[in-house]
């Protein structure tokens, strides 16, 4: 019996910055967009790594749909976005930090 085709959707980058800019300024998740514009949840996650990889954000047109967001929106997503960069650096020199101060401290017990 043969495989059933799969049934391929074509985007125009309007369509998918218009879809990204909604999930932004709503804090939709994944399966929101799944469900409200029939994006699978890989698709949706390839557009927004695509469009945050040099720039941290989508493309220029959808930053500027965004900005009929409040000043204090503006400032929590990009306070959001620069915490997500930097925090895997920072627990990992707190781990290791942690683990030296603990592994020193039981070597100095045994040497006593």
């Amino acid at each position: 019996m043969p495989r059933a085709r799969r049934k391929r959707t074509v985007y125009s980058l309007q369509k998918r910055n218009t879809i990204l800019a909604a999930a932004q300024k709503e804090g939709l998740t994944a399966l929101q967009v799944k469900q409200r514009f029939g994006v699978t949840p890989v698709t949706y996650y390839s557009w927004r790594r695509k469009y945050r990889g040099a720039s941290n954000g989508p493309p220029p047109s959808v930053r500027a749909r965004g900005r009929g967001l409040n000043l204090e929106q503006q400032v929590r997503s990009e306070v959001q976005a620069k915490v997500r960069h930097i925090l895997p650096e920072i627990v990992r020199a707190e781990v290791s930090s942690y683990l030296d101060t603990l592994f020193r401290s039981r070597g100095r017990a045994r040497n006593v």
